[in-house]
């Protein structure tokens, strides 16, 4: 009650007695949503979007007064010299081909990318500076962000927000495949929200339900706006995401029915008081053309229809802020209920997706393959690939094969920066063509370099992890797309606008890959230093022993008392005397 009171206190803004925003702050907005969306096999993928919203020049380092807008990070933005900044943080891996697109897809592990402003002389120095805040901030192991896993793409990860120029020199890239996310990662993101964990969709973040699931994504994207339509002023946006999927094993229910108290172990029961907009949508699109095949309950005040990546989506809105909501019930459960079961024949390939591994035998060479599909009927499109390798796989350039449909496919535009060992990566960027319902493979050989023995992580036999491949591309729809107003659709429909109402943007992530070095016997050292001492133990022992002693020789002795009782009793028994 008394973070309620405190939460209402803030909403109700400066007032008599009061003072007000201090010089430079301007006007600030949250937005919450949650994204409820069935997937196959009883699966269900929630997803949620903070949007805080702040019109104030952070550049000019002339705000003093924070309200909503996180304190630690306008200042991170304003003394580093950030233009855009992109942080996520992902346990498991979406399946495309099952789950179907993402609203915002990430990579396994830790990403981050960064657009930097033109008045930034030395950005090395400043994206090793940010990228160690940020691991205090998030605690995450960001620090281990250096020149061995930063690249500078040219063609890839385009600004997103408000940009006057698209230098690519201004751009950082880097991805921690083997980062594991866990409470620690997301108490420090939740303490961002302007609400906190206390009232809201927040409420539902807890952490031991969030983490007993398949999938897990958590994400923190800052971008400069337009204020409004004229973009003569430019505001600054933040988005808080975070996306998890429940899978009926991992729950243990065993059932494909949902709910809210099933997923998260609890219930809304009112909206933030600092939100602006507080919104449930539920994703109860029919899966075919005869009969919808999900029911929700209770029965949403609203209906929205978009057309979302390329599909029709119909979606349950529920107003956390609507007075009417909470009158017949003091907490909101959503339930999903399948009327019955699907096929899952009747389920659409997304138009593009992609695989990614590794082939080859023994320790020496391999082979790293990619698959790419395009499952459109009739519409080619061109995709822009982006591979990051290690350095030491040292990449065999001139055995780059593309092939569709049986044919050579030449890149329309490439990209290669050779990797230097123990500073720098490979980077590798091609613009490929796609023919329309055809299967692109992209190989390339690899030679596995021997490390130092103090290069090893302490469990070598592992493995070692390669990020994942990065695709980007303007996908065509299927179903003609029209404009529809970015402020009522949900989530990230404003964070990735249409260029046209004829296709979408997607980026998609293949799987990360994990490759076996040449590896040595670790234990070897400790069996040499075990029978070194041994052995030394031994021989000096035993030198030291026959060294030093002393020999005396004894004189034999006639025996005392005792001895001669002893010989007494012998002699009367016939035995030999001692």
């Amino acid at each position: 009650m008394l973070a309620a009171a405190l939460l209402l206190l803030l909403a109700a803004g400066p007032g008599p007695g009061r003072a007000g925003p201090g010089p430079g702050a301007g006007r600030d907005a949250l937005r919450e949503e949650l994204l409820l969306s069935p997937l196959p096999a009883g699966d269900v993928a929630a997803t949620f979007q903070f949007r805080t919203r702040w019109d104030a020049d952070l550049q000019r380092g002339a705000v003093s007064h924070y309200r909503l807008f996180p304190k630690a990070l306008g200042r991170l933005v304003a003394a580093l010299g950030v233009r855009e900044l992109h942080l996520a943080l992902t346990q498991g891996f979406w399946r495309t081909r099952a789950w179907g697109q993402p609203p915002l897809q990430a990579p396994a592990g830790a990403e981050l990318w960064v657009w930097f402003q033109p008045t930034v002389t030395d950005v090395d120095k400043a994206w090793k500076e940010l990228s160690n805040i940020l691991s205090g901030i998030f605690c995450a192991s960001l620090n281990f962000i250096d020149s061995t896993n930063t690249v500078t793409p040219t063609a890839s990860f385009k600004p997103l927000g408000l940009a006057n120029g698209t230098d690519h020199h201004l751009l950082r890239y880097a991805v921690l495949p083997r980062e594991v996310v866990c409470t620690e990662n997301l108490t420090p993101w939740k303490k961002l929200l302007p609400c906190g964990s206390k009232a809201g969709l927040a409420v539902l973040l807890k952490a031991e339900r969030l983490f007993h699931s398949s999938y897990h994504s958590q994400a923190v994207h800052i971008r400069p706006i337009c204020r409004d339509a004229s973009c003569l002023a430019v505001s600054w946006e933040l988005r808080q995401t975070l996306t998890v999927v429940f899978d009926t094993f991992s729950s243990g229910q065993g059932k494909k029915d949902w709910s809210l108290f099933k997923m998260f172990s609890r219930t809304l029961t009112d909206a933030c008081p600092l939100a602006s907009q507080s919104k449930v949508y539920v994703d109860i699109s029919p899966k075919n053309k005869e009969k919808e095949l999900l029911e929700v309950t209770p029965p949403p005040a609203s209906v929205h229809e978009a057309i979302v990546q390329g599909d029709k989506r119909t979606y349950a809105v529920y107003d956390l802020l609507s007075p009417s909501l909470f009158n017949t019930s003091r907490s909101l459960n959503v339930q999903l209920k399948w009327k019955r079961p699907q096929d899952s024949s009747e389920l659409p390939t997304p138009v593009l997706h992609a695989q990614r591994y590794v082939s080859g035998y023994g320790l020496q060479t391999g082979e790293i393959s990619t698959l790419i599909y395009n499952t459109h009927p009739y519409r080619a499109f061109p995709v822009i690939l982006l591979e990051t390798v290690p350095w030491y796989l040292r990449l065999y350039v001139h055995t780059l094969t593309i092939i569709t449909k049986g044919k050579e496919n030449k890149p329309s535009y490439i990209h290669y920066q050779p990797a230097q060992d123990r500073r720098r990566p490979h980077l590798l960027e091609m613009l490929i063509q796609l023919p329309a319902n055809s299967v692109t493979k992209i190989t390339i050989q690899f030679e596995r370099a021997l490390l130092k023995w103090t290069e090893y992580p302490p469990d070598p036999n592992h493995g070692f992890y390669v990020s994942s491949s990065v695709l980007s591309a303007l996908v065509p729809s299927v179903i003609a797309m029209k404009d529809v107003d970015a402020e009522q659709s949900p989530l990230f429909t404003s964070l990735f606008p249409s260029s046209d109402g004829s296709s979408y943007f997607v980026r998609l992530y293949t799987e990360p890959l994990l490759v076996n070095l040449p590896t040595p016997d670790f234990s070897m050292p400790y069996n040499v230093i075990c029978l070194t001492c041994t052995v030394v133990a031994v021989c000096y022992g035993s030198f030291y022993n026959l060294l030093t002693r002393t020999f005396h020789v004894e004189e034999p002795s006639r025996g005392g008392l005792a001895k001669r009782l002893a010989n007494i009793i012998r002699k009367f028994r016939g035995v030999p005397p001692l």
